[in-house]
């Protein structure tokens, strides 16, 4: 009886965010249901233009001898139309996916337990008092891990969606979290970085953000409403004002042991108009919001982790992982061998 009573009274409260939430759902059902029509469309396509051409391939040789003039497919040309189906079912899940995220956004604004600007104040997250209380701690860190600079990967190797957005070497990262999982290896580098890390709550993402002199990051949008960014200066420009981010209609400038808040959902950008690197700690954690909004955000975050936008990153971020700590192993090699040549 107790519990009855304890339902009727939470679903009489909450009932205008869940019957939102269960619309959206809803929608993003039947949305799917569309998708998955025009996968299964573009699977079989894909899948019969294979095999014919495999089959194709196969039955030459033996109807050349009976005098038909049958094409040939190599496995080169093969493994071409393999790609272009997945660049193919690729470019659908985005154009999907976008209007899903869209929808979303909307709903887990309304969600928020926060301001919903450009930039948060930053005094209402107590927790992140102890990352700008030992920014030098963490700038010493990030140092070190520039001594490998060559061996930290630019933006758009982790991830080719970036391409637009990050050229040559002019934007490397290197992750300490990512897709809230620990890279461990890495974190060896930045211990006490991954330390204080690991006290915010439900962290995300964290890397050190290394700007090249005079590069410019065109205007972008993220992804999802549902969790804020972080930005604390680390080493900064002497001539810092030049050195600035805009997030829709608000520019900030970033300073050595400063942090700011900032919903990465308004359209950015950023530019360094110095002839010094910027180094920063990035890291995102999930936006406070009312339980329907935190539902919301999981529902994404599960459905974008069973996608290549999180696959291939993932994946890459493991290869650049071993690759650094295969760089860092042959300098200590490298300063052994000298060590011994000297004595």
């Amino acid at each position: 009886m107790h519990v009855a009573i304890l339902v009727a009274v939470l679903c009489a409260k909450y009932r205008r965010s869940f019957c939102y939430l269960i619309s959206i759902m809803l929608k993003s059902l039947i949305s799917w249901w569309r998708d998955c029509v025009y996968f299964f469309r573009l699977f079989f396509a894909g899948f019969f233009h294979c095999v014919g051409s495999v089959w194709w391939g196969t039955r030459s040789d033996h109807c050349d001898s009976e005098g038909f003039d049958m094409p040939s497919v190599s496995d080169e040309q093969r493994k071409t139309l393999l790609e272009k189906f997945k660049e193919k079912k690729r470019w659908a899940v985005k154009r999907y996916g976008k209007k899903l995220i869209y929808k979303l956004a909307s709903f887990m604004e309304k969600q928020s337990l926060v301001e919903t600007t450009p930039i948060i104040p930053s005094e209402q997250f107590k927790f992140l008092e102890p990352l700008q209380e030992n920014w030098q701690v963490i700038a010493d860190e990030a140092r070190e891990v520039l001594k490998f600079r060559d061996a930290i990967p630019a933006f758009q190797e982790i991830s080719r969606d970036q391409h637009r957005i990050a050229k040559g070497k002019n934007w490397r990262t290197f992750i300490l979290f990512g897709f809230g999982k620990r890279l461990e290896k890495n974190a060896k580098m930045a211990p006490e970085t991954t330390r204080l890390l690991e006290t915010v709550p439900n962290l995300q993402t964290a890397w050190f953000s290394i700007l090249a002199p005079g590069y410019h990051i065109p205007a972008h949008t993220g992804v999802t409403k549902g969790v804020l960014r972080v930005h604390l200066g680390l080493i900064i420009p002497k001539d810092y004002e030049k050195c600035r981010i805009r997030v829709g209609d608000q520019f900030r400038a970033w300073q050595e042991g400063k942090l700011f808040i900032l919903d990465d959902t308004y359209n950015h950008e950023v530019w360094n108009e110095t002839d010094e690197e910027r180094v920063i700690l990035l890291f995102d954690f999930d936006r406070p919001m009312k339980w329907s909004g935190r539902l919301a955000n999981r529902f994404s975050i599960a459905a974008m982790k069973m996608t290549a936008f999180y696959q291939e990153p993932k994946k890459n971020m493991e290869t650049f992982e071993d690759r650094f700590e295969a760089a860092t192993q042959r300098a200590a090699d490298n300063l052994e061998k000298m060590s011994d040549r000297d004595n």
